[in-house]
């Protein structure tokens, strides 16, 4: 049996307790919730409307193949965009202060092709709680032993070449996500470290319905409804889910596996050697903290630091937290790593899989 991992103790005058109470006196000093607001409602039915008309609008027939290939491309844009902008923030709870309407929205996941239920169990546990421990945070498995970013793992020959073809491998993580990941999480005993309890007998029936209906709406309807060859079908759902997967997948990657934040190993006790809210510091990276159009599309994922130490506040209200938690680790002594736009945090990665892609 595998050591339990414990975290050390925060000690009464821990960077979270201080840092909480000042995010909980923005909220009460400005008289304001932390859930959703007008403009991210606003933003939701956006992604959400969208995603909708671009696929009524291939399904409309009205377009040439390469017309519909281009809307497919898009739609995957959009999927993305609603995973990070509404699931995410659904599933974690920070939608609504109502649990029903939370997971009303979390259901939006299955849009992308994806299980809510998997999602909550691999994310907001395991993710979230073992953030870059190899061993026990599963999202840094991206496609072992192909894709080196432990540096615990073992070197092998083809990893010189990992800056190369990592990116390629990240696109297909929509399409792992729709035909095996899910099944594969949803009956393993353990995930990471973390052994689930039986599944309730409804997320067998969520789990196969919602990925039934996801291949009718989008493999079957096209074939019945469209005047297009089935390997042009089958081209458009791959083009839409290599660009979904594209997205999804840099987004989490500049987040955690950039310059800068470290994989730290527990001690053979399974003892950690930060507590657990300094350890998200150490672990974890914004990018483009000051591009609306950044925060726009990626739902507030691109400041991750705030997310992983306020995963149940809005993502609409990050810019606020931002300085909070910014001065409060500059106050402890405490690093805040951020890359200040998409392009540096790009090059970061790529850097990174570079320097991890040569034999120690």
């Amino acid at each position: 049996m595998a050591t339990k991992l414990k975290f050390a103790p925060a000690g009464n005058t821990s960077f979270f307790n201080t840092v909480r109470k000042r995010v909980d006196t923005y909220f009460t000093d400005q008289g304001i919730s932390p859930h959703a607001n007008g403009a991210m409602w606003a933003k939701a039915c956006f992604f959400l409307g969208g995603y909708l008309l671009i696929y009524c609008l291939i399904l409309s027939n009205q377009f040439s193949a390469a017309g519909m290939l281009a809307l497919s491309v898009v739609l995957g844009v959009f999927a993305a965009c609603i995973g990070f902008n509404v699931s995410h923030d659904a599933l974690h709870g920070a939608f609504s202060a109502s649990a029903r309407i939370n997971r009303f929205m979390g259901y939006s996941f299955f849009l992308l092709g994806a299980s809510p239920y998997v999602l909550k169990i691999t994310h907001n546990i395991v993710h979230h709680t073992y953030t870059n421990i190899p061993g026990h945070d599963e999202d840094l498995d991206i496609a072992p032993g192909l894709i080196r970013i432990d540096p615990q793992e073992p070197y092998h020959f083809w990893h010189h070449y990992q800056h190369i073809y990592s990116f390629p491998l990240y696109a297909l993580a929509s399409l792992s996500w729709v035909f095996r990941k899910d099944y594969v999480k949803f009956f393993r005993a353990r995930i990471g470290q973390y052994k689930p309890d039986s599944h309730p007998q409804k997320e067998y029936l969520n789990l196969f319905l919602g990925k039934t209906l996801y291949y009718i709406a989008f493999l079957i309807l096209p074939y019945c409804l469209l005047d297009l060859a089935v390997w042009e079908i089958l081209t458009g759902f791959v083009a839409m889910h290599l660009m979904e997967g594209l997205v999804l997948g840099l987004v989490f990657q500049l987040a955690h596996v950039v310059e800068g934040t470290s994989f730290p190993v527990p001690a053979q006790s399974g003892l950690m050697e930060d507590s657990w809210a300094i350890h998200q510091l150490h672990t974890t990276a914004n990018f483009a903290p000051r591009s609306p159009l950044a925060a726009f599309i990626c739902g507030g994922l691109n400041r991750q630091i705030e997310h992983h130490l306020f995963p149940k506040v809005c993502h609409i209200h990050y810019p606020a937290l931002t300085r909070i938690v910014k001065d409060t680790a500059r106050e402890f002594g405490l690093p805040y790593l951020e890359n200040h736009s998409f392009r540096t945090a790009l090059h970061s990665h790529y850097s990174l899989l570079k320097r991890l892609g040569q034999p120690a």
